[in-house]
């Protein structure tokens, strides 16, 4: 098989879905060379399969405003992969959503489900609705339309969906009130749910906790930790802030955080004070990081982004292809040792290239940012006992998933005397899905 005839037919089965392209070249580059070593993979076009979509759910969503008024947005659903257990994904809503973009990050989670070792397929979901600005009633009103017409495509032992951008515990909560309202039953058909109805410990935390727990196993390889490194955080969201905090508490100085207005350079880095207040600033909805900035004494750098800052690590952990091969070429100058993403595919191909090339330790977000939906199958499974864990043995789960990831990376990825983290991703999580669907025959 070739890399690129494999690429022509796909994109000239989906033509213009440029992000959607980008995610697949990444994991078909590192997979193609193993699966030719296996011709039961050839015979049954696993990677045709596994780059198809199980199915596509588009809907229309009406909902009334503040004022009465009728809007409608569109729905989705993308259903990847259910070869190692129901569908789980997230729900994002934000103006962003189109399908080239669901369908990329359902395809991710195919192999980050895979690698959390946990028994989940893939999905993603989410409207082109924007949450920002909209009062509680009206973001009421969608999320009971929207959950409407995509209950009857979901279930507990079917599809699970989560949160992402734009669906936090508010909108997960009112999502799952509609479903409660809809079917008659209490079920554990969402996850990111609050403690109070069956949600788990450390879920909001998990995927910034994740990611730095990941950040530390790779550095571990080199016998250094993360006691005085200086951190370049992207984002403000619950990934990057819980990263953050995670970061400080180990001894690290995180020097910056960025929302779409620009971003904030502490030089010394924020104090874990500055940094707890920071989040309640961006969870209480007041505005911007421009109007922190002398809040926490930083600096503010309008329509900018952190990467030009030197530091020793970089977290991107705000959305996809934010960071560019320029960024990279700059972070690599400055003598950034480490990448360590938190959000789903931040760096573009070229971006990730240059780290791999460079020899610095590249932690891809299927494997680095898996910690989220880690600790909602951990929520799956409390759900189905009808118990919940302590928060210590939810972290403490959290870690040895992120441990075991990590050795999965590092046993698929060895390259010379290093490790290549994004072909162990690749590879590690091809295996476990590709075998599942051979045995499950031609379905």
């Amino acid at each position: 098989m070739n890399l690129d005839d494999f690429m022509g037919g796909l994109v000239r089965r989906n033509p213009g879905q440029e992000e959607f392209h980008q995610a697949v070249r990444e994991v078909v580059a590192s997979v193609i060379p193993y699966a030719n070593q296996y011709p039961k993979y050839e015979r049954a076009r696993i990677l045709e399969r596994m780059t198809e979509p199980d199915r596509i759910i588009i809907f229309r969503v009406c909902w009334a405003d503040r004022d009465g008024n009728v809007r409608v947005n569109r729905g989705y659903r993308v259903q990847f992969n259910n070869a190692i257990g129901p569908y789980k994904g997230g729900l994002r809503f934000d103006r962003t959503v189109s399908l080239s973009i669901l369908k990329f990050l359902g395809f991710e989670q195919t192999f980050k489900n895979s690698l959390t070792t946990l028994p989940m397929g893939s999905a993603k979901g989410g409207s082109d609705f924007n949450p920002r600005g909209k009062t509680d009633v009206e973001v009421m009103n969608f999320c009971q339309a929207f959950m409407t017409e995509l209950s009857r495509y979901i279930g507990k032992d079917v599809d699970i969906p989560a949160g992402d951008i734009g669906v936090g515990a508010r909108e997960i909560s009112y999502l799952f009130g509609q479903y409660k309202r809809l079917s008659g039953e209490f079920a554990g058909i969402l996850t990111g749910k609050g403690l109070s109805f069956g949600g788990s410990p450390v879920r909001i935390e998990a995927t910034g906790y994740g990611c730095v727990y990941f950040a530390e196993e790779m550095l571990s390889t080199r016998g250094e930790s993360l006691e005085g490194k200086r951190c370049a955080v992207s984002g403000a969201g619950n990934v990057a802030m819980y990263a953050a905090c995670k970061l400080a508490a180990a001894g690290a100085k995180v020097v910056t955080l960025s929302d779409r207005g620009g971003f904030l350079h502490s030089p010394g880095g924020f104090t874990e004070e500055q940094l707890a207040h920071a989040m309640d600033y961006k969870a209480s909805r007041r505005g911007d990081l421009a109007g922190l900035a002398d809040e926490v004494a930083a600096e503010h750098h309008p329509d900018g982004k952190p990467w030009a800052v030197p530091c020793d690590i970089a977290f991107p952990c705000a959305t996809q292809n934010e960071l560019t091969q320029r960024d990279a070429r700059r972070l690599l100058k400055n003598g950034c040792q480490a990448v360590c993403e938190g959000a789903n595919m931040p760096s573009t191909n070229p971006a990730a290239d240059a780290f791999r090339k460079a020899g610095i330790l590249y932690g891809p977000g299927k494997a680095a940012n898996a910690g989220g939906v880690a600790t909602s199958g951990l929520e799956m499974t409390q759900n189905a006992m009808h118990l919940t864990w302590s928060r210590e043995d939810v972290d403490r789960r959290l870690r040895e998933i992120m441990a075991s990831i990590h050795a999965q990376c590092v046993e698929h990825g060895q390259d010379g005397d290093g490790v290549d983290y994004v072909k162990g991703a690749n590879i590690a999580g091809f295996i476990k899905v590709a075998d599942a669907m051979l045995a499950h025959g031609m379905v």
